[in-house]
């Protein structure tokens, strides 16, 4: 069996190219992929080729954990049916390049624990799946409080305030971007330079860059906490007196968990958590190379998600 899979060759070059299945095992399935998100965190760096040491890095590979498709075939012991929608957090199916993480091709075969059933309904809106549990494990998962203030309003910052609205918090967003805004229900979007705030319990930064990180100690009301829930591709550090003046907390908040993504797709499966207007831009799987582009050159562009429907 083949799969047209998306390859990085060398970074900033990526190809369509056909590459080997292995033949489905007894708990497998095989899944003809829909829809795949292109991640502006992890995989961006893969495409830049600034990915720091990595389990699994190297070229070429195949990217993507953020995926949705049908199961169109399936193993006597499966434990998913025939046509079920199912979203899919990368795979380990390809070996002509390496697969980090697996996922944007289309087709895939998975074990089915590996393929989550989710609503019909959601069809595109599913690839926001790993984004909505790295949000739900940085601040909802037991033993962690929910940030009044969150850094970035992209698509995980805005996860995180939907999360944390719907548990009753009333977040602040430090946003730089005036296009990036809009779109705030239930907690307010603001300049960071007109907050002269100084006394934030939980804050947290998805923007990645780690030169915030003095600023943000010196927001923090004594014993608070900043989490860093971004991905850094730069060494850390920061000015040790007024973290020791606050007994600041500094936490990272790594992947999520599988018990984070079941827990998101409940919610969004019944409604409480909204996967509307996180989506701003989709492109025929063929034109992947442009939609990469788009994707990490274009500030309007939230989350572009290629549609792999039309490839063999």
């Amino acid at each position: 069996m083949q799969s047209t899979a998306i390859v990085f060759q060398q970074p900033k070059s990526l190809a369509l190219t056909a590459l080997s299945m292995p033949e489905m095992g007894a708990a497998d399935v095989k899944v003809e992929v829909e829809f795949s998100g292109i991640s502006t965190g992890t995989e961006r760096l893969l495409w830049e080729g600034t990915m720091p040491a990595f389990p699994g890095m190297g070229y070429p590979l195949v990217p993507g954990y953020e995926t949705v498709g049908r199961v169109v075939e399936a193993g006597d012991q499966a434990t998913l049916k025939v046509g079920t929608r199912v979203y899919i957090p990368g795979s380990q199916c390809f070996q002509e390049a390496r697969n980090l993480f697996g996922g944007s091709a289309s087709k895939l075969v998975v074990p089915s624990a590996r393929a989550l059933a989710i609503q019909e309904t959601l069809a595109e809106q599913g690839v926001l799946f790993a984004l909505a549990a790295t949000a739900y494990h940085a601040h909802s998962a037991p033993g962690t409080q929910q940030p009044d203030l969150i850094v970035g309003h992209g698509v995980l910052g805005r996860m995180i305030a939907r999360l944390a609205v719907l548990a009753g918090s009333h977040p602040v967003v430090w946003e730089t971007n005036p296009a990036r805004r809009s779109g705030a229900v239930g907690y307010e979007v603001i300049d960071p330079s007109t907050d002269t705030r100084k006394n934030y319990k939980c804050i947290c930064d998805v923007s990645g860059a780690g030169s915030l990180l003095d600023e943000l100690i010196g927001r923090l009301a004594p014993g608070g906490e900043v989490v860093l829930a971004g991905f850094y591709d730069t060494p850390l550090s920061f000015i040790f007196p007024p973290a020791f003046m606050r007994e600041a907390r500094i936490r990272v908040a790594a992947q999520w968990s599988p018990p984070d993504l079941a827990a998101v797709i409940a919610l969004a499966g019944d409604g409480r958590l909204s996967l509307d207007g996180l989506i701003t831009h989709q492109q025929d799987a063929t034109q992947a190379d442009a939609a990469y582009r788009t994707a990490f050159g274009d500030a309007d562009c939230l989350k572009m998600v290629l549609d792999w429907r039309q490839v063999v």
